[in-house]
């Protein structure tokens, strides 16, 4: 049954069943957001590419470990009715996961997971904790402050970007171009 992979509202009551944190729910936003900019980009499904954005994460408050996640939540979406192709895009944007990124829409959802988390990161340290207020040069020379959001591996910002052969300076603007066209969702 893939409709269930183009409906966002039942995906949504997945994500929300499964996420109560506040910067998770947040963080599964920003990706989509992203993720959809680029299938609307690429001419691709934009309902199925930001399904597959917003429950990328879903699992991972209540699995959080790399044995756990994203598997625990490949069988989930296996149980509910989702198709190979859309969990294994979900299984492909975790390194260790050992699967390989051949489709655009994994090498997207990769490319736009630690980014969308960056940027979101960069917003919160600007004055107005606006989306408005931050540029390419701000995320880039955030980039190189090791201290500043540690937990985010600015090795798959860069490899995110090599892998959509998308210089990184223009993958960073697109995805904060995307960002402030939903910046209420996002609370930014």
């Amino acid at each position: 049954m893939e409709d269930s992979s183009r409906n966002r509202d039942y995906c949504l009551l997945i994500l929300k069943d499964y996420t109560k944190s506040d910067s998770l729910l947040k963080h599964a936003y920003a990706v989509e957001t992203c993720v959809r900019a680029y299938a609307n980009k690429f001419n691709e499904d934009e309902e199925y590419w930001g399904n597959v954005a917003l429950l990328h994460d879903f699992d991972y408050e209540r699995f959080p470990t790399a044995e756990e996640h994203p598997f625990k939540g490949s069988e989930i979406l296996r149980e509910k009715g989702f198709g190979h192709e859309f969990r294994n895009a979900i299984l492909s944007h975790a390194d260790y996961s050992n699967i390989p990124r051949e489709t655009l829409l994994q090498k997207v959802l990769f490319a736009c997971d630690e980014l969308a988390g960056f940027i979101t990161a960069v917003t919160y340290v600007r004055p107005s904790k606006s989306i408005d207020e931050v540029e390419v040069s701000s995320v880039k020379k955030k980039m190189k402050d090791k201290a500043f959001a540690k937990n985010v591996s600015r090795e798959d910002i860069n490899k995110g970007a090599a892998l959509l052969s998308i210089p990184l300076e223009e993958h960073i603007q697109f995805c904060i171009n995307a960002m402030k066209e939903n910046k209420q969702l996002l609370g930014l």
